[in-house]
Protein backbone atom coordinates (compact mmCIF):
# COMPACT_ATOMS: atom_id res chain seq x y z
CA UNK A 1 0.00 0.00 0.00
CA UNK A 2 1.49 3.33 -1.09
CA UNK A 3 0.51 6.84 0.02
CA UNK A 4 2.06 9.98 -1.46
CA UNK A 5 2.85 12.92 0.81
CA UNK A 6 2.82 16.26 -1.02
CA UNK A 7 4.02 19.49 0.55
CA UNK A 8 6.91 21.45 1.99
CA UNK A 9 10.00 20.27 3.82
CA UNK A 10 10.71 21.05 7.50
CA UNK A 11 14.35 20.63 8.56
CA UNK A 12 13.47 19.41 12.07
CA UNK A 13 10.56 17.17 10.95
CA UNK A 14 8.23 18.70 13.54
CA UNK A 15 5.74 18.77 10.64
CA UNK A 16 5.85 18.82 6.86
CA UNK A 17 6.96 16.13 4.44
CA UNK A 18 9.41 14.28 6.66
CA UNK A 19 6.89 14.09 9.52
CA UNK A 20 4.15 12.88 7.17
CA UNK A 21 6.36 10.17 5.71
CA UNK A 22 7.37 8.96 9.18
CA UNK A 23 3.72 8.88 10.21
CA UNK A 24 2.78 6.89 7.13
CA UNK A 25 5.63 4.42 7.57
CA UNK A 26 4.71 3.90 11.23
CA UNK A 27 1.16 3.16 10.08
CA UNK A 28 2.38 0.31 7.88
CA UNK A 29 2.14 1.90 4.44
CA UNK A 30 4.88 2.81 2.00
CA UNK A 31 5.41 6.59 1.78
CA UNK A 32 6.46 8.33 -1.42
CA UNK A 33 6.54 12.08 -1.90
CA UNK A 34 6.25 15.14 -4.10
CA UNK A 35 8.32 18.07 -2.84
CA UNK A 36 6.37 21.25 -3.64
CA UNK A 37 8.27 23.62 -1.36
CA UNK A 38 11.30 23.98 0.89
CA UNK A 39 11.33 25.76 4.24
CA UNK A 40 13.97 26.72 6.78
CA UNK A 41 12.30 26.54 10.19
CA UNK A 42 13.45 26.01 13.73
CA UNK A 43 11.41 25.65 16.91
CA UNK A 44 10.61 29.38 16.97
CA UNK A 45 10.21 30.81 13.48
CA UNK A 46 10.20 30.36 9.72
CA UNK A 47 13.55 31.61 8.44
CA UNK A 48 12.86 31.09 4.74
CA UNK A 49 10.40 29.38 2.42
CA UNK A 50 10.49 28.81 -1.30
CA UNK A 51 8.23 26.96 -3.72
CA UNK A 52 9.52 24.34 -6.14
CA UNK A 53 8.88 25.22 -9.79
CA UNK A 54 5.56 24.07 -11.30
CA UNK A 55 7.52 22.09 -13.92
CA UNK A 56 9.44 20.16 -11.25
CA UNK A 57 6.22 19.48 -9.35
CA UNK A 58 4.54 18.21 -12.52
CA UNK A 59 7.46 15.92 -13.32
CA UNK A 60 7.42 14.47 -9.80
CA UNK A 61 3.74 13.58 -10.23
CA UNK A 62 4.56 12.00 -13.59
CA UNK A 63 7.27 9.94 -11.89
CA UNK A 64 4.65 8.35 -9.63
CA UNK A 65 2.94 6.70 -12.59
CA UNK A 66 4.04 3.17 -11.64
CA UNK A 67 4.14 3.62 -7.85
CA UNK A 68 0.60 2.38 -7.23
CA UNK A 69 -0.37 5.43 -5.17
CA UNK A 70 -3.59 4.64 -3.29
CA UNK A 71 -4.05 8.06 -1.62
CA UNK A 72 -2.50 11.53 -1.42
CA UNK A 73 -1.85 13.62 1.69
CA UNK A 74 -1.35 17.27 0.69
CA UNK A 75 0.14 19.55 3.33
CA UNK A 76 1.68 23.02 3.32
CA UNK A 77 2.04 24.75 -0.06
CA UNK A 78 3.83 28.09 -0.10
CA UNK A 79 2.81 29.71 -3.40
CA UNK A 80 -0.21 29.97 -5.66
CA UNK A 81 1.82 28.45 -8.50
CA UNK A 82 2.66 25.43 -6.34
CA UNK A 83 -0.99 25.02 -5.36
CA UNK A 84 -2.09 25.04 -8.99
CA UNK A 85 0.64 22.56 -9.97
CA UNK A 86 -0.38 20.21 -7.17
CA UNK A 87 -4.05 20.48 -8.12
CA UNK A 88 -3.13 19.55 -11.70
CA UNK A 89 -0.90 16.75 -10.40
CA UNK A 90 -3.52 14.98 -8.30
CA UNK A 91 -5.97 15.36 -11.19
CA UNK A 92 -3.75 12.93 -13.11
CA UNK A 93 -4.87 10.21 -10.70
CA UNK A 94 -8.67 10.12 -10.90
CA UNK A 95 -10.36 8.05 -8.22
CA UNK A 96 -7.39 8.25 -5.83
CA UNK A 97 -8.43 9.84 -2.48
CA UNK A 98 -6.88 13.25 -1.71
CA UNK A 99 -6.62 14.50 1.87
CA UNK A 100 -5.91 18.24 1.87
CA UNK A 101 -4.51 19.68 5.10
CA UNK A 102 -4.37 23.41 4.28
CA UNK A 103 -1.45 24.39 6.50
CA UNK A 104 -1.19 28.18 6.25
CA UNK A 105 1.15 28.96 9.16
CA UNK A 106 3.87 27.34 11.23
CA UNK A 107 3.25 26.40 14.86
CA UNK A 108 4.90 29.63 15.98
CA UNK A 109 2.45 31.67 13.89
CA UNK A 110 4.70 32.66 10.98
CA UNK A 111 2.88 32.55 7.64
CA UNK A 112 3.69 29.81 5.16
CA UNK A 113 1.07 30.74 2.54
CA UNK A 114 0.11 34.24 1.42
CA UNK A 115 -3.25 35.52 0.15
CA UNK A 116 -2.65 34.36 -3.43
CA UNK A 117 -1.91 30.81 -2.25
CA UNK A 118 -5.03 30.84 -0.07
CA UNK A 119 -7.12 31.91 -3.05
CA UNK A 120 -5.60 29.16 -5.21
CA UNK A 121 -6.32 26.61 -2.47
CA UNK A 122 -9.92 27.74 -2.38
CA UNK A 123 -10.42 27.78 -6.15
CA UNK A 124 -8.18 25.00 -7.48
CA UNK A 125 -7.35 22.45 -4.77
CA UNK A 126 -10.51 22.26 -2.65
CA UNK A 127 -12.52 20.88 -5.59
CA UNK A 128 -9.97 18.02 -5.80
CA UNK A 129 -10.23 17.14 -2.08
CA UNK A 130 -11.82 13.95 -0.88
CA UNK A 131 -11.65 15.59 2.54
CA UNK A 132 -10.15 18.90 3.67
CA UNK A 133 -8.96 19.16 7.29
CA UNK A 134 -8.50 22.79 8.41
CA UNK A 135 -8.14 23.96 11.98
CA UNK A 136 -10.13 26.97 13.17
CA UNK A 137 -7.72 29.60 11.83
CA UNK A 138 -7.31 27.85 8.49
CA UNK A 139 -11.06 27.49 8.00
CA UNK A 140 -11.49 31.17 8.87
CA UNK A 141 -8.84 32.20 6.34
CA UNK A 142 -10.20 30.01 3.55
CA UNK A 143 -13.76 31.25 4.09
CA UNK A 144 -13.10 34.80 5.32
CA UNK A 145 -15.36 34.28 8.34
CA UNK A 146 -15.04 33.85 12.10
CA UNK A 147 -14.81 30.22 13.22
CA UNK A 148 -14.88 30.23 17.01
CA UNK A 149 -17.26 27.53 18.28
CA UNK A 150 -19.03 24.32 17.27
CA UNK A 151 -21.85 26.19 15.52
CA UNK A 152 -19.53 28.24 13.31
CA UNK A 153 -17.44 25.10 12.71
CA UNK A 154 -20.52 23.41 11.29
CA UNK A 155 -21.22 26.41 9.08
CA UNK A 156 -17.59 26.42 7.90
CA UNK A 157 -17.62 22.70 7.12
CA UNK A 158 -20.76 23.08 4.99
CA UNK A 159 -19.28 26.08 3.18
CA UNK A 160 -16.08 24.17 2.38
CA UNK A 161 -18.16 21.41 0.83
CA UNK A 162 -20.10 24.04 -1.12
CA UNK A 163 -16.76 25.25 -2.52
CA UNK A 164 -16.19 21.80 -4.01
CA UNK A 165 -14.59 19.57 -1.37
CA UNK A 166 -16.24 16.16 -1.16
CA UNK A 167 -16.08 16.39 2.63
CA UNK A 168 -14.68 18.74 5.29
CA UNK A 169 -13.38 17.95 8.77
CA UNK A 170 -12.98 21.18 10.76
CA UNK A 171 -10.71 20.58 13.75
CA UNK A 172 -11.49 22.20 17.08
CA UNK A 173 -8.31 21.45 18.95
CA UNK A 174 -7.88 25.14 19.79
CA UNK A 175 -11.36 25.53 21.29
CA UNK A 176 -11.67 26.12 24.99
CA UNK A 177 -13.14 23.19 26.88
CA UNK A 178 -14.12 19.97 25.13
CA UNK A 179 -12.17 19.05 22.00
CA UNK A 180 -14.73 18.95 19.17
CA UNK A 181 -14.23 18.20 15.47
CA UNK A 182 -16.99 18.63 12.88
CA UNK A 183 -17.38 16.54 9.72
CA UNK A 184 -19.58 17.56 6.79
CA UNK A 185 -20.01 14.77 4.25
CA UNK A 186 -22.79 13.38 2.13
CA UNK A 187 -25.18 16.18 3.05
CA UNK A 188 -24.91 15.46 6.78
CA UNK A 189 -23.04 16.94 9.74
CA UNK A 190 -21.43 14.99 12.56
CA UNK A 191 -19.71 16.22 15.70
CA UNK A 192 -16.88 14.24 17.32
CA UNK A 193 -16.33 15.23 20.93
CA UNK A 194 -13.82 14.11 23.53
CA UNK A 195 -12.48 15.32 26.85
CA UNK A 196 -9.38 17.43 26.46
CA UNK A 197 -6.13 15.70 27.39
CA UNK A 198 -3.81 17.61 29.76
CA UNK A 199 -0.94 17.60 27.27
CA UNK A 200 0.05 19.22 23.99
CA UNK A 201 2.04 17.87 21.06
CA UNK A 202 3.33 19.34 17.82
CA UNK A 203 2.45 17.75 14.50
CA UNK A 204 -1.01 16.49 15.43
CA UNK A 205 -2.63 18.02 12.34
CA UNK A 206 -0.16 16.26 10.05
CA UNK A 207 -0.59 13.04 12.03
CA UNK A 208 -4.36 13.15 11.65
CA UNK A 209 -4.27 13.93 7.91
CA UNK A 210 -1.62 11.30 7.16
CA UNK A 211 -3.62 8.69 9.07
CA UNK A 212 -6.77 9.65 7.19
CA UNK A 213 -4.89 9.16 3.91
CA UNK A 214 -3.59 5.76 5.02
CA UNK A 215 -7.06 4.62 6.05
CA UNK A 216 -8.65 5.81 2.81
CA UNK A 217 -5.88 4.03 0.88
CA UNK A 218 -6.90 0.81 2.65
CA UNK A 219 -10.48 1.33 1.54
CA UNK A 220 -11.93 2.47 4.87
CA UNK A 221 -15.12 4.52 4.76
CA UNK A 222 -14.55 8.20 5.53
CA UNK A 223 -16.28 8.16 8.93
CA UNK A 224 -14.31 5.06 9.94
CA UNK A 225 -11.11 6.76 8.80
CA UNK A 226 -11.94 9.85 10.88
CA UNK A 227 -12.59 7.80 14.02
CA UNK A 228 -9.32 5.87 13.63
CA UNK A 229 -7.32 9.00 12.87
CA UNK A 230 -8.70 10.83 15.91
CA UNK A 231 -7.93 7.81 18.10
CA UNK A 232 -4.34 7.74 16.86
CA UNK A 233 -3.89 11.43 17.59
CA UNK A 234 -5.30 11.01 21.10
CA UNK A 235 -2.92 8.11 21.79
CA UNK A 236 -0.03 10.26 20.62
CA UNK A 237 -1.02 13.22 22.79
CA UNK A 238 -1.54 11.00 25.85
CA UNK A 239 1.88 9.37 25.38
CA UNK A 240 3.65 12.61 24.45
CA UNK A 241 5.20 11.06 21.33
CA UNK A 242 3.85 11.29 17.76
CA UNK A 243 3.69 7.62 16.80
CA UNK A 244 2.61 5.91 20.04
CA UNK A 245 0.82 2.63 19.49
CA UNK A 246 1.25 2.76 15.72
CA UNK A 247 1.35 -0.35 13.57
CA UNK A 248 4.74 -0.91 12.02
CA UNK A 249 5.28 -3.17 9.02
CA UNK A 250 8.24 -3.93 6.72
CA UNK A 251 8.20 -1.50 3.79
CA UNK A 252 8.79 -2.72 0.21
CA UNK A 253 11.48 -0.24 -0.76
CA UNK A 254 13.68 -2.78 -2.56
Amino acid sequence: MTVCAVGTTHPLAFAGLAFSMLALAADGVRPVCVVAGVSAQDAERVRAREAVSPHAIAEQFASLRDAGVAAFHVGALVSAEAVRAVADGVARYPGVPVVVDPVLAASGGDALAGPAAVEALRERLLPRATVVTPNLAEAAALLEMRVVDAATMEDAALRLVALGAHAALVKGGHLAGEAVDVLAAGGTLRRYGATRLPHSLRGTGDLLAATLAAELARGSALETAVVRARERVRRAIAAGVPFAGSRVAPLPFG
